[in-house]
């Protein structure tokens, strides 16, 4: 009864504590976290099967199991096998947590990408945006030849280039140990990634990668850098599509390519219709193409409803970690991109300290 309860205090004091960003990025962020990443990812690469997959099953298992037998007809009273299920779910939703926090989910509570980097300026304007929108279809359109020629590796998380830009990037953005990279991995969960629009996923207690299993091929290398980005400790949706855009573009033409349709893509959202519009006309036949098949894959497997509930939980989810914007910090790397100050081959500029 005592470890219970200090089980579950434990859990709800690390909930509402209000700890000091300085503290979490200096102890856990860049001091505990990667040497568990280190041990837990390759461990996870040895294997196609995803342990998210083996630890759902076995809790939801024991979750049946437990209250089948509070349920059920006995001769015990019913109310005190009731509560007793109660307390132990409890406990194991709060062991669930804590573990949740102390293998991956304090880097909710880091120093920010934006105290961490040279920035420039408030928030873009519509001009802004859209200049950026059209640098970035040219960069698509000239690329577009080279990275379907070349075409994309079967298994990207071993592509050199793009593991190598991976660490290279990491060193540019803070002075933790480097993460390892994660394979790419499919799920039972993979029909809800389809049908929630949802392109890939960290497991926190396993450290591993998964993904959509209708991931076009182009698409797949920014979803990669993507999830190493939080395997690398950037919990934050905006910071993970940075540092992934990076990534993508000190790699190969068909990386690059990657990372510069998904901030297209990125950018077409945040416009108003008309400026949307003419963005598209600047884009080749090939890459509007491209966007059309993307857009294509979502409608084929896209259940409204589920997509809009499942949307609205991980925005509770994402408030419930410190991120204000909730899942609009998706789209907060184009703010991010457009106030960073970069010195050449987009390298970002630490602040001092930082």
């Amino acid at each position: 009864m005592v470890v219970s309860c200090a089980v579950v205090l434990a859990a709800v004091a690390l909930a509402l504590a209000p700890l000091q960003a300085a503290l979490v990025e200096r102890w856990f962020s860049a001091g505990v976290y990667p040497r568990v990443q280190r041990g837990l990812t390759p461990l996870s690469n040895l294997v196609p099967v995803a342990w998210l997959d083996i630890v759902s099953v076995a809790a939801a298992a024991w979750l049946s199991w437990t209250w089948w037998l509070a349920l059920r007809p006995d001769a015990t009273p019913r109310p005190r096998r009731v509560a007793s299920a109660a307390r132990r779910t409890a406990v194991f939703a709060s062991a669930a947590y804590l573990a949740f926090l102390l293998l991956w989910g304090l880097n909710y509570r880091r120093i920010p990408m934006t105290e961490r980097l040279v920035l420039q300026g408030g928030k873009p304007a519509t001009e802004a945006v859209l200049a950026l929108g059209r640098d970035v279809a040219g960069r698509l359109n000239g690329l577009y030849a080279a990275a379907h020629n070349a075409g994309w590796p079967e298994a990207p998380w071993r592509d050199a280039r793009l593991r190598a830009s991976f660490a290279l990037v990491q060193r540019q953005l803070a002075d933790a140990p480097p993460a390892v990279p994660g394979r790419l991995k499919r799920t039972l969960f993979g029909p809800v990634f389809r049908w929630t629009g949802v392109d890939g996923m960290v497991n926190p207690f396993g450290l591993e990668v998964l993904a959509n299993p209708d991931l076009l091929p182009f698409e797949v290398p920014f979803v990669v850098a993507h999830e190493w980005a939080h395997l690398a400790g950037y919990a934050d949706e905006s910071e993970a599509n940075f540092a992934g855009w990076l990534t993508c573009l000190g790699a190969d033409p068909g990386s690059q390519y990657s990372g510069w349709l998904y901030l297209y893509w990125q950018i077409a959202g945040e416009l108003p219709r008309d400026e949307r519009a003419a963005l598209g006309h600047a884009l080749t036949a090939g890459p509007r193409a491209d966007l059309a098949a993307i857009a294509a894959r979502v409608r084929r497997g896209d259940l409204p409803m589920l997509r809009r509930a499942s949307w609205k939980l991980y925005d509770s989810y994402l408030k419930a970690n410190r991120v204000e914007e909730g899942v609009r910090s998706y789209g907060a790397v184009v703010t991010l991109i457009l106030r960073a100050r970069f010195e050449d081959g987009w390298r970002p500029v630490r602040r001092a300290g930082r």
